[in-house]
């Protein structure tokens, strides 16, 4: 019997395969340098004080609203909220409220909130047509889709009305009637805690300091929330031609693998085209002091329409705090995005709180009057927080850091991901 003799594999010899191997690792390399977010030399984003202020109570306001959405099963905890906003900033400043509900208004919670808030309130119903599928859309489809999303056990996607709230914030909440004239809002939500006072005007800060966006806390988006928005927004913004600035490079994660391999990444999640990933960082939007001008601009309205039309607000559960997140990213520049990190706030079980100032709690303030806060600890921005600031958050910071990496020095929680 002849047997067949097996040649070994021939291999490529060492000096064909480590130049390859070179031009990919180099190629990487480069690849996530284009990624690095430089520190700037000096914080770009500082708090507007770092202690307590004698509210300026005869000073200009701005074109301002605060903002609530809740329904009328909702008015212990809306009331919770405005008796809290109250106590820590709106009475010396008086803005305005305009509470929304996609029904009709009990008048008990007219009642009691009116009693509760110091400056104007006024109730609104938002219009059926910004509060259902759009009328291009199967809504057979859509009905099926958000059921078949609750039996996966994707957060608060069986909720037909939640699917609508993520669409009208993202988008038509700023052609609202009753909104269309204020420039500025501050959005709450029912059973939200302010735990410290607030004795300077955010708005009037944000308008001097040339800011669009202001938010407190930064965390990770539920991933299958979202599997095609990023994608979804990263072709938006190269079929307009947006150069990426240090935000946008701050909110995504650079593939490791060498191109052109890296393109077969684009078929998973979170992907761009090209395969890097969005690390899903992102604003918490329960929370937000805004310019709506910014949110009104044919840039950010074409950005919706488009979105619209993808129909991921019910195909799947695009919330708006990734929109906006993404949509700020992409558009404003980081240096006017604003971390209010002097703010106590909590909602849910997320909370930030600072330490008190010390010196700076304004001991015999008549505004302010007395009371009782937690101590002060060196290095603290807050101003008579009633929580203990040595934990100024509940959640992991490396979301939050990354958001803030474009605006701050480097410091010592940021040197390990530089």
């Amino acid at each position: 019997m002849l047997r067949r003799v097996l040649r070994p594999a021939r291999r490529l010899p060492l000096w064909i395969v480590l130049p390859i191997a070179a031009a990919l690792l180099l190629e990487v390399l480069i690849h996530r340098y284009h990624y690095q977010v430089p520190a700037p030399d000096h914080d770009l984003d500082p708090p507007f004080f770092t202690s307590c202020q004698e509210p300026d109570v005869g000073a200009p306001r701005e074109n301002a609203v605060l903002v609530m959405m809740a329904r009328n099963s909702e008015l212990e905890k809306a009331n919770k909220t405005i008796t809290s906003i109250e106590k820590a900033f709106n009475r010396w400043f008086k803005y305005p409220i305009v509470f929304m509900n996609d029904e009709a208004w009990d008048p008990k919670f007219i009642k009691v909130l009116n009693q509760t808030s110091g400056g104007k309130a006024t109730f609104e119903v938002i219009p059926q047509p910004q509060w259902t599928f759009p009328e291009w859309m199967d809504d057979k489809a859509a009905k099926q889709s958000i059921k078949d999303q609750g039996r996966r056990g994707i957060p608060h996607a069986d909720s037909e009305g939640y699917h609508h709230m993520c669409r009208f914030y993202s988008g038509q909440f700023y052609q609202l009637e009753a909104l269309k004239k204020y420039r500025w809002y501050w959005r709450l939500e029912p059973d939200v805690d302010f735990s410290c006072a607030i004795t300077y005007d955010p708005f009037v800060q944000m308008a001097k300091h040339n800011k669009v966006y202001g938010f407190t806390i930064a965390l990770w988006e539920i991933g299958t929330t979202c599997p095609t928005l990023f994608r979804d927004m990263a072709d938006w913004m190269e079929v307009h031609r947006i150069t990426q600035n240090n935000l946008w490079k701050a909110m995504v994660q650079a593939s490791w693998v060498p191109y052109p391999f890296r393109k077969f990444l684009s078929f998973m999640a979170h992907r761009d085209r090209h395969g890097d990933e969005w690390s899903m960082c992102h604003y918490w939007s329960n929370f937000e002091i805004a310019d709506m001008n910014f949110f009104r601009t044919r840039e950010y309205m074409d950005l919706f329409e488009y979105l619209d039309r993808k129909g991921g607000f019910y195909f799947e559960r695009w919330g708006d705090a990734a929109v906006h997140a993404l949509a700020v990213a992409m558009l404003v520049d980081p240096r006017k995005v604003h971390h209010f990190e002097d703010l106590g706030y909590r909602h849910d079980q997320l909370y930030q709180c600072p330490a008190n100032a010390p010196g700076g709690q304004l001991l015999g303030s008549k505004a302010l009057g007395d009371g009782t806060w937690a101590p002060e600890i060196e290095g603290g921005i807050g101003c008579r927080c009633e929580c203990d600031g040595r934990k100024t958050r509940n959640h992991p910071g490396y979301c939050l850091n990354k958001l803030k990496q474009p605006n701050s020095p480097k410091r010592p929680w940021l040197t390990w991901f530089m």
